[in-house]
């Protein structure tokens, strides 16, 4: 390591030392300020009486005038100015004449002891002040005032702290507590484990989506060891300094081995833990770089870390560096998957418990309506219903609390903006092939609401709901999910014969599924069965490179899919354009429609429904929409 002097950070130091010492010698030492006037100005004020007192220092005059003199855009009464050393006035016996006060500084006077502690004496008091705290922080870092940016920022729980979370607090990732029983387990009882010859993993790695509940479920293993419990963010390891990223990583470690067996957690990982490039990586990636490096070394160094167990979460596992994922770093990978609709009643049963629920609400059924919904969600939509239901004067939160909670987490609160009755008619029509198309298309998820009230991003919204959970879909459902979402487009084509601006989402998540079907599942017989995306990315954007021809190909075999799907809805809705016509109306009649009504309406006999909750397609708002959620329309 080279000497702390030679480092930018005393350099840095240095200079906010020297900046320092001007600013307090300006303000403390300058005293009061003066205007600078020529020699022949001071004269004139001399000839005219307007002089109080002078002092002179060898040819250096300053004083004071007795009325206020303008020079410039300067103006005041304090002044100083320099004599020519050619001058041969008798400015002595002048100002003697009119009673000025004169005295006089002996060259070189001041440059002593009192000149130095003067302009020095501050620096002096700064930098006594440096090396003090340089040695109460020595240790870490780079040492000096730096060891103390090395210090480990990582927030410790303890048994003993407030808000402890157990097993017993974590519902619908059961496989994964399942996973983690064995690390609580050997943190309890380990001799259990050595006596075999048995090391527990170094690290356990939690991988999900947003929202699963990697954190809580960390918590929850600290909570069941009654062991210490360290816990920071990835990011907040790296500083703009060089080295300090590395220097907590160490302090961080040593604190963990002082309280072994302990765990550190360490959350979103993929900040510091990408994988590093074979270029040269120069400012922040270099930090990065070094600050990975550090960790790698203390989970699997030269030095035996048996007794630290090592959590840490992230939602991007794919950009991970491999020499973090090997055997003997994170060992173990552990998967913590959105919950089924078991789990999700689980989990609103833990967030139910101090709330005081109408007979009426029936924790199963709303498990069924929040497909796709993540503990967080479930959360949100829990207290959301508690706020419906004080803000409506409920003792209780019913289901329609609930209801009402879980639209507003879909579709988002209510506009308040007023459509004329034209444009009302057109979103009646927009919505009304929506719902059609649900009805009509084999293996489409029931339809459970229609309304024409503006909502969030949209003037109107279709709403489905799968009965059950399912992870693998035909071509045939993703093909009926794009009739349904053109729908809307293709009942403006039937009743209006023209298009408008409102499909526009629906159009985005049109070509989110047609894309996936080509360059993601082989759903193209000129494509072939072939993944040409990304390898761990989830969205549908092919490799590059791709020759023109192929990529010629993608669009084109996108295209008829989409064509297709559209001239069937066309079709649909031309031969039942009375259900149309009648929903249409319905709607504008009551503004919102539930399943039972738009059965009475349509006449449509419920036939039984494959059950197949949809993948994730983005909401108007940019958010993710839970699985089974038809796409808002927003007319424009």
């Amino acid at each position: 390591m080279p000497p702390f002097w030679r480092s930018r950070g005393f350099w840095i130091y240095v200079v906010v030392l020297l900046v320092l010492n001007y600013l307090i010698s300006t303000i403390f030492f300058s005293g009061p300020p003066r205007i600078t006037v020529p020699y022949t100005t001071f004269l004139q004020q001399v000839q005219n009486g307007n002089v109080k007192d002078l002092s002179a220092q060898g040819n250096s005059l300053q004083g004071d005038f007795k009325k206020s003199v303008s020079y410039g855009s300067a103006s005041g009464t304090a002044f100083q100015t320099e004599r020519p050393t050619f001058a041969q006035d008798n400015l002595v016996q002048e100002l003697a004449s009119q009673g000025v006060t004169i005295s006089a500084t002996p060259v070189g006077a001041g440059s002593g002891l009192t000149s130095f502690l003067l302009g020095f004496g501050p620096t002096i008091l700064l930098v006594a002040a440096f090396i003090y705290l340089s040695r109460r922080a020595g240790g870490a870092g780079a040492g000096g005032i730096l060891g103390s940016f090395g210090r480990s920022r990582a927030k410790l729980y303890t048994p003993d702290s407030e808000g402890k979370v157990t097993f017993a607090d974590v519902a619908g990732i059961e496989e994964a507590k399942a996973d983690l029983a064995e690390v609580v387990d050997f943190l309890k009882t380990p001799d259990k484990y050595r006596k075999l010859g048995a090391t527990i993993p170094h690290g356990v790695l939690l991988v999900g989506p947003p929202g699963t509940g990697k954190t809580l479920l960390a918590r929850a293993v600290a909570g069941e060891t009654n062991r210490p419990f360290f816990s920071l963010a990835a990011s907040e390891f790296v500083e703009a300094i060089v080295g300090v990223g590395a220097a907590r990583v160490r302090d961080l470690f040593a604190q963990a081995k002082a309280a072994a067996p302990s765990i550190i957690f360490i959350d979103e990982l993929d900040a510091i833990g990408r994988a590093r490039s074979g270029n040269l990586s120069l400012g922040s990636n270099d930090e990065r770089e070094q600050t990975l490096n550090q960790i790698l070394t203390e989970m699997d160094g030269f030095t035996p870390n048996e007794s630290v167990v090592v959590l840490a979460a992230t939602n991007r596992a794919e950009v991970l560096d491999t020499a973090l994922l090997r055997p003997g770093r994170f060992d173990r990978r552990v998967a913590v998957s959105p919950p089924d609709r078991a789990g999700r009643a689980a989990i609103l049963r833990i967030h139910t418990r101090k709330v005081p629920l109408a007979p009426d609400v029936d924790l199963d059924d709303l498990a069924g309506a929040t497909s796709g919904f993540v503990g967080a969600d479930l959360r949100n939509v829990v207290n959301e219903a508690a706020l419906i239901a004080a803000r409506k004067g409920h003792e209780q939160v019913t289901r329609d609390d609930f209801q009402d909670a879980i639209e507003r987490s879909v579709l988002g609160l209510r506009r308040p903006i007023v459509l004329s009755q034209d444009e009302k008619r057109l979103i009646a029509y927009h919505e009304s092939g929506h719902t059609l198309m649900g009805l009509l298309v084999p293996g489409s998820d029931p339809v459970k609401k229609v309304t024409i009230v503006p909502r969030g991003m949209s003037l109107g919204s279709t709403y489905s709901q799968p009965i059950d959970d399912r992870y693998n879909y035909p071509e045939s459902y993703l093909r009926g999910r794009i009739i349904a979402a053109l729908g809307g487009r293709a009942a403006e084509e039937v009743a209006y014969g023209t298009i408008t601006t409102g499909a526009e989402s629906d159009l985005q998540q049109v070509n989110s599924i047609a894309r996936s079907m080509v360059v993601r599942w082989g759903m193209s017989p000129k494509v072939g069965p072939l993944n040409i995306t990304q390898p761990g990315d989830g969205q549908a954007v092919a490799v590059d490179p791709l020759s023109d021809e192929t990529r010629r190909l993608l669009d084109e075999e996108e295209r008829r899919i989409v064509e297709e799907c559209h001239s069937e809805a066309i079709a649909l809705l031309r031969e039942n354009r009375s259900k149309l016509d009648a929903l249409a109306s319905a709607l504008l009649a009551r503004d919102t429609l539930d399943e039972k009504e738009i059965l009475e309406v349509t006449g449509i006999t419920p036939r039984p429904s494959r059950t197949m909750a949809p993948p994730l397609a983005e909401a108007p708002d940019g958010g993710r929409r839970p699985a089974g959620v038809a796409a808002p329309t927003a007319e424009a």
